[in-house]
């Protein structure tokens, strides 16, 4: 990370555009919405409750904790060696989707503000809301822009979205493959399917053109009537919309095949770190376990992170693909300790990595004396 201080800028703007960016940060980084006690508390108690539910409850239905870790204390070194490798590939390219939806930001900035961002989010309680807040302060100490920092933000956000819906599409096309088709996995992908064409053409329609934007809004204003009434303010729809536009309009058309790719392997990456950690602890039990079923079974549970309950999905991902993996014909107690690995590989070297680039880029700010 001490490249971060080389004598390259961390964020090099578009040319032409130097002088009204640089006027943007001289107005300091932009205010985000501050944090409310209650909601904070109470988002706190749900995910507990979530999380005692499903690990306590309902994922010891589906296999045995203690013959899972049993599997788990007999990996070999060789095994644990491809889990690694795994893990820091996972972790360099988890860096990619932000420098595409940030153009002229510097892999290293980039690695210190992402890592970061990912231990506060998801190891912080109400810890998306201030990990929000912390990029956009990490980002104005990199001389990135307000404007800048939140195209990025909203396109990073916007694609991890589409990839969440449009992976159950891959993964219903891969039980196929494999010969493990049932009902419920198919209806499943065509829920993503539907709601991935369905997100695409409303993107598409708003980048399109300003009429066309204004037309979304129109629709989006009387769909959301019937919830907005009730409210105190009405929100005005068809101006966020504007607003979202003018936000990512030029980034996504310039870099969308980009953004597009980058998001695309850190899911395979993450994908490679649940199968290495079948293999793992499988080792005969799951010999015959094919790759297109492991691909199956975690694509179409990655729709359970769409249930705000826990940070990435904690617990409601895992069940789903846990009965996923047990379904496609893996041995209980090999799908729940592959489970308990995967989350412990994908989790805990990230969030560590995360409280050492925090602390460094605080360092770094002390040093500077920046913010």
């Amino acid at each position: 990370m001490a490249s971060v201080d080389d004598h390259r800028p961390a964020y090099v703007a578009p040319k032409g555009s130097e002088s009204v960016l640089a006027d943007e940060l001289a107005q300091g980084p932009p205010r985000t919405a501050t944090l409310s006690k209650k909601k904070t508390i109470i988002g706190s108690i749900v995910t507990l409750v979530v999380l005692a539910v499903v690990f306590l409850g309902l994922i010891p239905q589906f296999g045995d904790y203690n013959v899972a870790f049993e599997s788990i204390k007999n990996m070999s070194v060789w095994w644990l060696i491809g889990l690694g490798i795994t893990v820091i590939v996972t972790i360099l390219v988890y860096v990619l989707p932000y420098q595409a939806a940030i153009p002229g930001l510097r892999y290293a900035p980039a690695f210190v503000i992402r890592q970061t961002s990912y231990t506060i989010s998801n190891a912080v309680p109400a810890g998306g809301a201030v990990g929000l807040a912390l990029q956009y302060g990490m980002l104005y100490s990199y001389r990135v822009p307000g404007s800048v920092a939140t195209t990025g933000i909203a396109v990073t956000s916007v694609w991890s979205v589409f990839i969440t819906l449009g992976l159950p599409i891959l993964g219903v096309l891969a039980a196929v493959a494999a010969g493990q088709v049932q009902q419920a996995w198919v209806v499943a992908g065509l829920v993503g399917l539907a709601s991935i064409i369905a997100a695409v053409v409303v993107l598409w329609l708003i980048l399109r053109s300003e009429k066309s934007a204004l037309a979304v809004g129109r629709v989006a204003t009387k769909i959301s009537h019937p919830v907005t009434k009730r409210m105190k303010t009405q929100p005005d729809v068809s101006d966020a919309i504007m607003k979202f536009r003018g936000e990512i309009v030029v980034v996504v058309r310039a870099h969308w095949v980009w953004i597009t790719v980058s998001n695309v392997l850190v899911s395979l990456a993450q994908f490679m770190i649940l199968f290495v950690s079948i293999r793992a602890v499988g080792g005969d039990r799951s010999s015959g376990f094919s790759i297109l079923a492991a691909f199956a079974a975690f694509a179409i549970s990655r729709l359970a992170s769409m249930i705000p309950a826990t940070p990435g999905g904690l617990g409601t991902v895992d069940a789903v693909l846990i009965r996923l993996l047990v379904t496609f014909g893996l041995d209980e107690s090999v799908a729940l300790a592959a489970d308990l690995v995967w989350r412990a590989a994908s989790f805990i070297p990230q969030v560590l990595l995360g409280i050492v680039t925090f602390v460094w880029w605080r360092a770094r700010q002390a040093r500077t004396g920046g913010i």
